[in-house]
């Protein structure tokens, strides 16, 4: 088309690439990082007389003026003084501003949402002022900015270089009894002695109630979370009787390494003397209050976006395109389908900005991309899905763009949104990729629609059934509809379920009104609707235990860009 170049330049595809490198890890400035960040807060007030509050930190991000939730801590029931365990893993660049929000929050329900929850202060700072102290403490602000007593901790540790995992097991036996009527109710904590003879709080087990010789389940914990990548790297042991008024009965401690520990995989089990330091001084014939026991070591070996990637994994891109007649009939200038001389409609944008960034990672640049709710000539009837693949374009997603314009003025926009057969129909070629065991193609859907979707049952099975399969689904909301009915399909504010009440296995399913970036750049888009997609490429192979392929004859020197 005539047309399109100059739409490209309006689109700023420098924007584009600069927003995908930095999306995917793919940016090659020195100046990205990754930075943990730990929490605790001190002299949370107390909601009222009878209760003390169960905490939570939340972590937001600001993007445009807005504040948008990266992550929240866990719940710690009946704590003025939490010391969360939940680590935050943020991305650090030295030449913006990222403006972080901490709001606290004081959880009541079991479901830990926010809505019936007690505000109890906020603060804020940058990111670049937590690295340069290290440690920055500030009192937390109420509602209209007045100070609190209360003040949080945030703790900053660039990450190292290794995201290996290790997976351990513990239990104890005949530990000491601190309650009257019943057995204690022990859980074990484990903190990371730093340089400075501080800790840092590494995992806090769940509490096994009424049990003297309990079994905590087993956990994952990265080594540099660990001891960070320090195997002589000092652990503390802590193991108490919890009670629900939140003072916790100490039991007894222990300290050991990570090396120790390592020594399990030898074939030695390991187990330590649980220490009370006052009885051991009172008592003449003490011996210890307990014994914990090492049940199970684990190094799980964890490979990043890129390895996968480097190590011939291809991204297959494939569009689904609205032409239901509520876009509006495309030779208007009201519709969604009309083609401006000057100015790309909303589907070009989404499609150009995403459709870049996943062009580079498929070799073969064939782009299967289907049209749904068309009318299609010489009989003008709405087909099923096999017809329903108008093109598969070569080249580059401009081919995809090129082909859309010329076959607007060929089609009557019809019905129905069905977008079921669509997700089915890239299922399928996902599912023979799943039978390989090999991490050599993962499927990326993208569609782009107007509107609800009117087979919304029929969908959910089909994201269920495609949440065990290396496949992702973005879902673009062009126009001006309530996409309410649509956030149900991401699963970030909850579990999608099929009709029959399966739950998804992983989150797959990424969906986002354009409108919410109409006045922002592509790259902000393509950020938005790209960011989990990493993530859960890895989380698929890993949990399948598939390695990436040839990665070990990868050579260094052919990267394209640092990690």
């Amino acid at each position: 088309s005539a047309c399109f170049p100059t739409s490209l330049d309006e689109l700023s595809m420098s924007n584009i690439y600069e927003s995908a490198e930095a999306t995917l890890g793919l940016c090659n400035s020195s100046c990205l990082t990754k930075v943990e960040l730990r929490v605790a807060c001190r002299g949370i007030s107390d909601r009222d007389a009878l209760s003390k509050p169960d905490p939570c930190v939340v972590l937001k991000m600001q993007s445009h003026g807005q504040w948008f939730e990266v992550d929240r801590t866990e719940v710690i029931r009946s704590s003025i003084n939490p010391v969360f365990s939940k680590v935050f893993l943020v991305d650090f660049y030295f030449e913006e501003v990222q403006r972080l929000r901490y709001e606290l929050h004081d959880i009541s329900s079991a479901h830990n949402g926010l809505r019936d929850t007690d505000f109890l202060g906020a603060m804020e700072c940058t990111l670049g002022q937590i690295v340069s102290q290290r440690k920055l403490s500030k009192a937390l602000l109420k509602q209209g900015n007045t100070t609190s007593k209360s003040s949080i901790t945030v703790t900053s540790e660039e990450l190292s270089g290794n995201d290996d995992y290790v997976e351990l097991s513990f239990s104890a036996r005949k530990l000491d009894d601190k309650d009257f009527f019943s057995k204690s109710d022990p859980f074990l904590e484990i903190f990371r002695i730093n340089d400075d003879g501080s800790g840092s709080l590494v995992h806090r087990t769940e509490t096994v109630m009424n049990d003297l010789s309990p079994v905590w389940k087993s956990f994952k914990v990265s080594l540099n979370t660990l001891c960070s990548g320090d195997h002589d790297r000092q652990l503390k042991c802590t193991v108490y009787d919890w009670d629900s008024n939140g003072k916790h009965d100490f039991i007894g401690e222990f300290q050991t390494t990570y090396k120790e520990i390592r020594t399990d995989l030898e074939g030695r089990q390991m187990q330590w003397d649980c220490i009370n330091p006052k009885y051991q001084v009172k008592k003449k014939n003490y011996r210890n209050s307990g014994v914990v026991v090492l049940n199970h070591c684990k190094i799980i070996k964890m490979y990043s976006f890129l390895d996968y990637i480097m190590g011939g994994c291809q991204i297959q891109f494939t569009v689904a395109i609205d032409f239901t007649a509520s876009n509006g009939d495309p030779g208007n200038s009201c519709s969604l389908h009309y083609i401006h001389p000057y100015q790309p409609n909303e589907y070009l944008k989404a499609l150009v900005a995403v459709g870049e960034i996943c062009q580079d990672y498929d070799s073969d640049k064939m782009f299967p991309v289907f049209g749904f709710g068309a009318q299609i000539p010489p009989d003008f009837k709405v087909r099923d899905i096999q017809s329903k693949r108008i093109w598969r374009c070569l080249g580059s997603i401009q081919g995809v763009v090129e082909a859309y314009q010329a076959c607007l003025p060929k089609i009557q926009l019809y019905g129905p949104t069905n977008i079921a057969p669509i997700i089915q129909k890239v299922a399928s070629s996902a599912s023979e990729e799943m039978h390989t065991m090999e991490a050599m193609e993962y499927f990326i859907l993208l569609i782009l629609t107007d509107g609800v979707i009117t087979d919304m049952a029929d969908t959910r099975e089909a994201i269920v059934h495609a949440s065990h399969l290396p496949m992702s689904v973005i879902i673009v909301g062009v126009g001006n509809a309530d996409f309410s009915d649509m956030q149900m399909l991401d699963g970030d504010d909850g579990i999608l379920r099929s009709p029959k009440g399966e739950p998804v296995l992983r989150d797959i399913v990424q969906f986002v009104p354009f409108k919410d970036f109409k006045h922002a750049s592509p790259a902000a888009l393509a950020k938005s609707v790209l960011a989990e997609v990493p993530n859960q490429v890895v989380d698929y192979y890993n949990a399948k235990g598939i390695h990436p392929k040839c990665l070990s004859d990868y050579d260094e020197s052919t990267r394209p860009f640092s990690p």
